[in-house]
């Protein structure tokens, strides 16, 4: 009798997962926070969402490098070192007096340590441990990190309630620290190093060298990018994805739905159920991609993101409808469905340094983010209400849907995509 034996990749992939839900609480936190923030200290509304501009930058930042550090010195030490600095972040603010330290401790620290387990990080295991039912597992992880943010709400905002923000931040840090152990025990590099296959693989890949440095190799990955018109296409979309939901839905929804007499607690509640719905959508997503064309997908998705984001502001009332609680849904189902097929662009472009690639365009994704963060805090201070910043929204998913599909044009005698895998006194180049 034949027994089927779990493949280690399975395992790698859950471990993974837990880490990008455990950093996702601290992420979680903006929405609740800016109120309390605002009421103890009496700093501005935008100088507080200034802070979070700075997480968001450095989020996507630092992606890329940190996939360049995986590469090099292995993705264990590279998560572990990540979850603790987001602990050390959460866990200093409770003593903070002034702006700059907000900024130092939720921006800088938590920035860098979320950043280090963003979605390049999935790229990254997905790539080395998967070649089956990949896109399915890039479904599933980043719909653990961006899901476990914002089901993190109505536990963060009850605890704000009740026991007051310093409570929510110091269990946040607690549960990063709690993450340590398990990524330390079971996160494996390569199936290589396990004598295996990938998953769906037939032969044992030895991993590639990673020659020269890290950032090095990172610098050098967007400067051939840099080159190709995918490359700007992908980062223009994934910039407006980043706009139209950390900048503005997961930072700004919960104040905007106060605004118009909403409890906090109900709206986290809200968020909270966008989780629920994203990993639906999410991991259908991926199912799609392995199966469809990924220009389609992205296209589809921007444009349906583009239309709910427009009938917004005439849903915002001091109790639920029927109305919002559908919004909720179908916003949900798109809220990050589009980074599997974005990950398989980057892969299907870039070949063996599509993660690499992936985290800077996922970095122009965070960019992206912070300015929507920032600008909507603005929006909110000038104009006393919301609603510009969701039809700005609305119009820019649009204009993100004409982007992807300008993919589907290939440009007559257009060369292939040529990268460096590796930065140094060796160097091995894709094609694709």
């Amino acid at each position: 009798m034949t027994r089927h034996r779990l493949h280690p990749a399975w395992i790698v992939a859950a471990v993974a997962f837990v880490a990008l839900v455990g950093a996702a609480g601290f992420r979680a936190t903006p929405s609740v926070l800016l109120h309390p923030l605002h009421a103890e200290f009496g700093w501005p509304l935008a100088t507080i969402s200034a802070a979070v501009s700075v997480n968001l930058m450095l989020y996507g930042l630092t992606a890329p490098f940190a996939a360049a550090l995986m590469d090099r010195f292995g993705i264990r030490r590279v998560v572990a070192g990540a979850l603790v600095l987001v602990a050390l972040g959460s866990g200093l603010t409770v003593a903070m007096t002034a702006s700059w330290q907000l900024i130092l401790c939720w921006g800088v620290l938590v920035g860098l340590g979320t950043g280090s387990m963003a979605l390049a990080f999935v790229a990254t295991v997905t790539g080395r441990w998967f070649v089956r039912r990949r896109g399915l597992v890039t479904g599933v992880l980043t719909a653990g990190g961006a899901a476990g943010q914002l089901v993190f709400l109505p536990l963060l905002a009850v605890l704000v309630r009740d026991h007051g923000w310093r409570m929510a931040a110091l269990v946040v840090a607690g549960a990063a620290l709690a993450v340590v152990p398990l990524v330390v025990w079971l996160l494996r590099e390569h199936p290589a190093d396990l004598g295996l296959p990938a998953y769906g693989a037939t032969e044992v890949a030895p991993p590639a060298p990673a020659a020269g440095g890290a950032a090095a190799r990172a610098v050098g990955a967007l400067t051939a990018a840099a080159r190709t018109r995918p490359f700007w296409l992908l980062a223009g979309g994934f910039a407006i994805c980043g706009a139209t939901t950390n900048g503005l839905v997961g930072t700004h929804f919960v104040p905007a739905a106060h605004d118009h007499g909403m409890p906090e607690t109900t709206a986290a509640g809200l968020l909270a159920l966008v989780g629920v719905f994203d990993i639906v959508g999410t991991v259908a997503s991926g199912w799609l991609t392995d199966r469809m064309d990924s220009r389609l997908l992205l296209g589809a998705y921007y444009a349906l993101r583009g239309a709910s984001l427009l009938v917004l502001p005439s849903l915002f009332a001091g109790t639920t409808g029927p109305s919002m609680l559908v919004f909720i849904v179908f916003y949900g189902l798109d809220w990050v469905a589009t980074v599997p097929p974005t990950v398989a662009l980057c892969r299907e472009h870039f070949g063996a340094s599509g993660a690499v690639v992936f985290g800077w365009v996922f970095a122009a994704h965070q960019v992206g983010a912070a300015v929507a963060a920032t600008g909507a805090g603005l929006v909110r201070d000038q104009l006393g209400e919301y609603t510009l910043a969701w039809y700005a929204a609305g119009v820019l998913s649009i204009g993100a849907a004409g982007l992807s599909l300008l993919l589907l044009r290939r440009r007559d005698g257009e060369p292939p995509v040529a990268l460096p895998v590796a930065v140094g006194r060796r160097a091995w180049s894709y094609r694709g």
